[in-house]
């Protein structure tokens, strides 16, 4: 080779983004270079609607590139093609990395996991570990094919994963969804809290609407933000008048959950949650403050550190049928 082309490639390598990554199917691991914090985050995926398989990738790589934890994303995968397949309910490989888990970050959607499965997330649960769950975690499961772990179907009497862990469950639309986006409403009494910590007023906003949810929540849940119903999709739009913005719906709340060993996990939980919603700044700072709060590091939380987008990013709109297609893990890096 060359001696100036030979050069040319080494600068190029050692000019990379200080991202180390591997992929053996079926995960995306991100393993961070230089100082870091010694936690690992698994971020599972699997919903048809809202691009969680985008939305999960490029959170990891902000974790991992700016703040130094070591992330592993899962996804539902077609066992035929070994391609991420959202409409693939029943497949989400690679659910082990939980057991060493440090926080578990979920957005899946009526996914119908087997019992091998399963008894990794609700083991998980039970543990005591932290918990993060986004936008369709409320019905996380629609489990059909066993019954063993039915209490965590969303239709279940206990009210599911969503109602158990998080806080609520699936219940309807509170607006006209695809028509009315959400503005984020910060709630006075929680101003202080580290998780709202660099986000101020009128700054979170989403094209996703609001969810229903029986108010109050259940146990030491406090709510951190309402979602204000806004007339159309654009975050200028003005709130809808009526009984739809009063009283406003919590979209974003904090909760602890005591499973089987007895431990209480720390959780947080927020209806939010598209591919595009990490397009606004504000939106990645609360989930990434989320996930630092969960792990026990609030005192760590600044308004000032980064949560810059990493590499190209170009989510697409939440629509059924709408997921690149033909993608494996290793694609998204």
């Amino acid at each position: 080779m060359h001696r100036g082309v030979w050069l040319f490639c080494l600068l190029a390598i050692l000019s990379a983004p200080i991202l180390s990554l591997h992929a053996a199917e079926p995960a995306l691991v991100l393993q961070p270079h230089g100082k870091a914090k010694g936690k690992r985050i698994v971020l599972v995926s699997g919903d048809e609607e809202y691009r969680s398989e985008e939305l999960l990738p490029q959170l990891a790589k902000i974790l991992a590139t700016h703040h130094g934890f070591q992330c592993t994303v899962l996804f539902a995968i077609d066992p035929k093609t070994g391609k991420i397949d959202p409409d693939q309910l029943d497949n989400i490989p690679g659910l082990d990395a939980l057991d060493t888990a440090d926080l578990m970050v979920i957005m899946t959607r009526f996914r119908d996991l087997p019992d091998d499965q399963m008894k990794h997330i609700v083991d998980y649960a039970n543990s005591g570990k932290p918990i993060v769950g986004l936008r369709t975690a409320t019905h996380a499961f629609q489990l059909k094919s066993s019954p063993t772990y039915a209490q965590y179907s969303w239709k279940s009497p206990e009210g599911g994963f969503g109602r158990i862990v998080l806080g609520e469950t699936w219940i309807r639309h509170h607006g006209d969804h695809g028509k009315q986006s959400t503005l984020g409403v910060l709630n006075p009494e929680e101003i202080t809290n580290p998780i709202l910590t660099g986000i101020h007023r009128g700054e979170l906003w989403s094209k996703t609407d609001v969810y229903e949810a029986r108010l109050p929540l259940p146990g030491d849940s406090k709510t951190l933000v309402f979602g204000q119903v806004l007339s159309g999709m654009n975050p200028k739009d003005p709130p809808v008048n009526g009984a739809v913005n009063d009283p406003m719906m919590p979209i974003a709340w904090t909760k602890s959950y005591t499973g089987n060993s007895g431990k209480a996990a720390r959780v947080f939980a927020t209806t939010l949650g598209t591919s595009e919603d990490l397009l606004t700044e504000a939106n990645r700072r609360l989930l990434v403050n989320a996930c630092y709060w969960a792990l026990g590091l609030e005192r760590q939380i600044k308004a000032t550190y980064n949560v810059g987008l990493v590499g190209e990013y170009h989510p697409h709109p939440f629509d059924f049928g709408g997921y690149v297609k033909g993608l494996t893990p290793l694609d998204l890096r």
